[in-house]
């Protein structure tokens, strides 16, 4: 395969490759996180098939996000020994491998091999796509471009769960794995096409493999961690040793970042104040978006008994506004400061969550749209901006890497605000309901109504004495699991909401740091 720069490309495609390199880009960064948003709706489809726990099914999306950020860490390595083109087609490649044993999974062993599979590849092809878009616009265009390029970053997790739940209307969950393989072709065909390509230097770059394996068992370590420490006792010896090992393992990896001969992280990156602020705020927003891709969908399948569909589809008019909104946060990023349009998006996250902190059962589908539709423009206003100030702060030879790691810390957030937040709603679930159970005594005479109507009902229905008591406990049971769960996920909404907020620490850090000038708001539209 000859080299192929992006001016050979231009040369040979005209003013139109700009939109050829990015389209191709977006295509492959969209397939990477529809993989990762169309599972969300089928998990209590999986969990019964396998018969597992909710704490081991969230293994199935924070698992993709955890090897995601291990692609995005070898990412930059990869481009520098083999170049675009190569890289973004090897990692398609795998892409595919991973979700056809997906699919095709008879034990959860074999579904999250896919997944990891899956999630690897998309940490490369995301930053590198996102890296190539940036590349290819003028200057003066650059907000724009990640604007547009955004739109499919984020559009793909809106449209995500209405087709995972169609897939699962109409036939079963194994397609929700299948979905991705149509446009995964496309872009491997476009990216053969229109990715530029670099020859393959004599000797390759030098590669950490000891800070690799340290990251994946740190990874591995903490995730197995939190998935399983509410099932087997967060003091037991197996939940403190998988944390001592993770924790041993981030440490290590730590020092090898900072002493090491070939960093995965350049740590000339982070004297860049701009940068740092940045990739803060990317930690806080990625923690806010796709935790809730996650934890709205299961809200309404197990507090609103809604279909897998319809779960779905409670999340599309917030992807279509996004058709609206990020082209106009993409133009305003080139000539609004960043730090105001980030304000909008961090406030925007915190109404949505607390807003969602009050949802119940009764809580209409159009109030649940309407909160989507905000956390929709938080991201709007977050992620093309953040993507944008992050990489105008580097110089030409550090965008890849940057790019890298500003994704990096994106998903991390993703990584850990799903798990956090699975492992807060496992906590806050069970007691609630022993605060509910402690309050069911002969005293309350609420509890006591509703079990003698019930027993009155069973009587009349013809049913048998001897189970009429334990049917009217065991439905009360039921009664106050339900109302323990719905203030369960609204304390986890709350606390999302809380989080997020903390993302304007870096806002108000990035606005009184820029050009030295803190707090002057000019701007033009042009």
């Amino acid at each position: 395969m000859r080299a192929e720069s992006i001016e050979t490309l231009f040369d040979r495609y005209g003013p139109a490759y700009k939109w050829l390199a990015a389209i191709t880009g977006m295509i492959g960064g969209m397939t990477a996180i529809l993989a990762s948003s169309t599972v969300n709706v089928a998990f209590p489809d999986i969990m019964g098939a396998f018969g597992i726990g909710r704490d081991q099914a969230q293994l199935l999306s924070t698992g993709y996000f955890a090897a995601t950020t291990a692609g995005m860490l070898i990412s930059s390595w990869l481009i520098e020994s083999f170049g675009e083109r190569k890289t973004y087609t090897g990692a398609l490649l795998v892409f595919i491998i991973g979700a056809a044993m997906s699919g095709l999974a008879h034990n959860t062993e074999t579904l999250m091999i896919g997944r990891v599979l899956q999630g690897a590849s998309s940490g490369i092809i995301m930053p590198l796509g996102m890296t190539v878009t940036f590349s290819v616009f003028p200057t003066n265009r650059k907000g724009s471009s990640m604007g547009f390029y955004s739109m499919g970053m984020v559009l793909a997790p809106t449209l995500g769960p209405m087709m995972g739940g169609l897939a699962i209307e109409f036939f079963n969950w194994r397609y929700v794995f299948l979905l991705t393989l149509p446009s995964t072709g496309v872009a491997l065909l476009m990216g053969l096409l229109f990715m530029p390509s670099r020859a393959m230097p004599k000797r390759l770059p030098r590669f950490d493999f000891i800070g690799f394996v340290f990251f994946c068992i740190a990874m591995s370590g903490l995730l197995l961690g939190f998935s399983y420490g509410q099932r087997l006792g967060w003091s037991s010896n197996e939940i403190i040793g998988l944390f001592t090992l993770g924790g041993a393992a981030t440490l290590g990896f730590a020092f090898r970042q900072i002493y090491g001969d070939a960093p995965f992280i350049n740590l000339a990156l982070f004297r860049n104040i701009q940068f740092v602020a940045a990739s803060a705020i990317a930690f806080f927003a990625g923690c806010a978006f796709l935790s809730s891709t996650f934890l709205v969908p299961l809200f309404v399948q197990q507090i609103q008994n809604y279909t897998a569909f319809d779960a779905g589809l409670i999340m599309m008019p917030g992807g279509l506004s996004l058709l609206i909104m990020y082209p106009l946060t993409g133009r305003l990023a080139d000539s609004w400061p960043p730090h105001v349009l980030i304000y909008i998006g961090l406030i925007a996250f915190g109404i949505a969550f607390l807003a969602l902190a009050t949802a119940d059962v009764n809580t209409p589908f159009w109030t649940i749209v309407a909160f989507t539709i905000f956390i929709r423009a938080g991201t709007a206003f977050t992620r093309p901006v953040t993507n944008a100030a992050a990489l105008r702060s580097l110089p030409p030879e550090l965008l890849n890497q940057g790019s890298g790691a500003v994704n990096l810390m994106r998903q991390l957030g993703a990584v850990i605000g799903t798990n956090g937040l699975v492992v807060f709603l496992e906590l806050r679930i069970p007691f609630h309901g022993d605060a509910f159970a402690a309050m069911q005594t002969a005293a309350h005479h609420t509890s006591q109504e509703m079990r003698e109507a019930l027993i009155r009902l069973l009587t009349e229905a013809g049913v048998p004495q001897t189970v009429r008591e334990p049917g009217a406990l065991h439905f009360l049971g039921d009664v106050i699991y339900a109302q323990a769960s719905t203030l369960g996920f609204q304390d986890a909404f709350a606390a999302l909401g809380i989080v997020t907020l903390f993302g304007l620490v870096p806002a108000w850090i990035m606005a009184i740091t820029r050009k030295g000038a803190p707090f002057r708001f000019r701007r033009r539209l042009q």
